[in-house]
């Protein structure tokens, strides 16, 4: 019969297991596992500071009636940016129609439509012309594409 002390034991070796697991660590030592853990947690920490830095200095330079967009080339796509001081419903299946016009396939996004606009989003081409896609173009499709709804949706228009 196993004893109480050998299953908490045995249960405990497999929390350290895991925790050197998602933290990548090399260590052996339970100490060791703990001390990478702790960097760990650190660096996702500054990580997390570092996006709400960018996205509160984004929405500090936005004009809340002109979305702000920006793109970058990846080694494999482009990072898209929209920032808008203002959210109105369909403003993301506005842009997420002009990703599928461009022929973009949506890889990852993170989304934030409560009092402002924020997406920010990797996409690829999901065809094989992505050598005649560039930022540029990407930038000039959805900006288009953002303007084009903000005007039918200006209250004042």
């Amino acid at each position: 019969m196993v004893s109480r002390e050998y299953k908490r034991d045995s249960s405990l070796r497999e929390k350290f297991q895991l925790l050197r697991s998602i933290t990548n660590s090399k260590a052996e030592s339970e100490t060791s596992i703990i001390m990478d853990a702790s960097k760990y947690i650190k660096k996702l920490k500054q990580k997390v500071e570092k996006i709400n830095n960018e996205t509160t200095s984004e929405e500090y330079f936005c004009d809340p009636t002109e979305p702000m967009v920006t793109v970058e080339t990846l080694e494999k796509g482009f990072m898209i940016k929209i920032m808008s001081g203002k959210n109105e419903a369909g403003l993301l299946v506005c842009v997420l129609e002009a990703f599928e016009d461009i022929g973009l396939e949506v890889v990852e996004a993170r989304v934030s439509c409560m009092d402002s606009f924020s997406l920010h989003a990797i996409g690829s081409s999901n065809n094989d012309d992505c050598e005649s896609m560039d930022a540029e173009s990407v930038k000039q499709a959805v900006a288009v594409a953002v303007r084009t709804w903000s005007d039918s949706h200006d209250p004042k228009g």
